[in-house]
């Protein structure tokens, strides 16, 4: 079967996180992706261990269904094979500093002039103006200035960094939504254009739903562990074994609940007949609800319960999640020979995403690329000799 993006190539100039995720979801669904790397490479290859052929496993989990060149485009050389190769593309993605490729003689102005057709993808800390315009920006610092940091946490806690790059990718996402937004609006008006993705504009857009509980004249948020600040319960229980997860958004689920358990003195408890009530005596809910959960089994509880219709299931562990009979089922594990990656979530029924190629070494495929450019072993040769287009490290 053909795949949603089938013809489209994108050239990735980006390094890191969010570009190359970014990327790889559009490599998952059909783009020819040709990965661009500086002399010196992506620096997630050298971010492990653990190492896969000399590569971080971080770098393997970000650029899969890409071909790989290196170039050095400080030299005019290597600017010249750039051009090349986005007068047949489709997409640009890019996550230099502001004003770095404008130094090159090759930001947006320019190259929409000469590729009228070409969406140009930018990923950036703060964007390229502004009070905080053109500096860096890393997912951390995103998670920190952005708010995430202040509402996760223990009650009480410290401000925490969620334990994943969860900006970072959010971010790579919103490029992609932006690429498929532009590449639509193309249709009708057959001209390219400017997309932006800032890690601060995907810090704040998370904020739900401490930001309109602020709009609305609510308190400053507060940490508050797993709990919800506007539903209960909603939080981890402990059972007799592992804990479970609670997110129970109404009164039905609340008294299938208290069935399951067997424990119609909880439901019938005037502290917790509405949602606001259990709000406000949320801890007294606790301490009912894991009394009664104290004589099941986590991950037995956990099944009866969401096969009633609450929302609930048991606190798993990494490997726990992929040897989970449902994350197989729904193409969440990809194996390309000895490759082992994390499926693409977006799911199309009539064009699926199709998983081709492993993550490419360094400037793996150069000289397939230069020489559908036209250039030949000579050209190709001194371009390697140079420095310019180096096929080692």
């Amino acid at each position: 079967m053909s795949s949603a993006l089938d013809g489209l190539r994108v050239i990735d100039l980006s390094r890191v996180l969010g570009g190359p995720y970014c990327a790889q979801l559009l490599g998952d669904h059909g783009a020819d992706v040709i990965k661009i790397e500086p002399p010196a490479g992506d620096e997630t290859r050298g971010w492990g261990p653990p190492f896969i052929n000399g590569s971080a496993a971080y770098y393997q989990g970000l650029n899969r269904s890409k071909r790989g060149l290196a170039l050095d485009l400080r030299h005019e050389e290597g600017r010249e094979v750039l051009l090349k190769l986005l007068a047949d593309a489709d997409v640009l993605v890019e996550n230099f500093k502001a004003g770095t490729l404008e130094k090159w003689g090759i930001g947006y102005e320019r190259l929409h002039r000469l590729f009228p057709r070409l969406i140009h993808c930018r990923i950036s800390g703060f964007g390229a103006d502004g009070p905080l315009g053109g500096l860096p920006g890393y997912d951390a610092v995103a998670q920190a200035m952005g708010g995430l940091m202040s509402v996760n946490g223990e009650k009480g806690g410290d401000p925490l960094r969620v334990g994943l790059p969860l900006v970072d990718m959010v971010t790579g996402l919103n490029a992609v939504a932006g690429i498929t937004l532009a590449l639509h609006e193309r249709t009708r008006s057959g001209e390219g254009q400017f997309v932006e993705a800032a890690l601060f504009d995907s810090a704040l857009a998370l904020m739900h739903p401490h930001f309109p509980n602020v709009f609305a004249g609510g308190a400053e948020p507060q940490r508050m562990g797993n709990a919800h600040p506007n539903i209960a319960p909603y939080d981890a229980y402990a059972t007799a074994t592992q804990n479970i997860f609670l997110a129970v958004g109404n009164n039905a689920q609340f008294a299938k609940l208290c069935t399951v358990l067997e424990s119609p003195e909880i439901l019938e408890d005037p502290r917790f007949q509405d949602n606001g009530s259990r709000l406000a005596h949320s801890a007294e809910l606790r301490i009912a609800l894991e009394t009664a959960l104290s004589r099941h089994g986590g991950s037995e509880i956990a099944e009866r319960l969401i096969r009633a219709g609450v929302p609930c299931g048991p606190v798993l562990g990494a490997n726990e999640v992929l040897r989970h009979p449902h994350t197989a089922h729904r193409g969440m594990l990809v194996e390309i020979g000895a490759y082992k990656g994390t499926g693409t979530p977006v799911k199309l029924g009539r064009t699926p995403a199709s998983y081709r190629r492993v993550p490419p070494a360094f400037a793996e495929h150069s000289t397939e690329i230069l020489a559908e450019l036209g250039l030949n072993e000579n050209q190709i040769r001194a371009l390697r000799e140079s420095g310019v287009a180096p096929d080692s490290l």
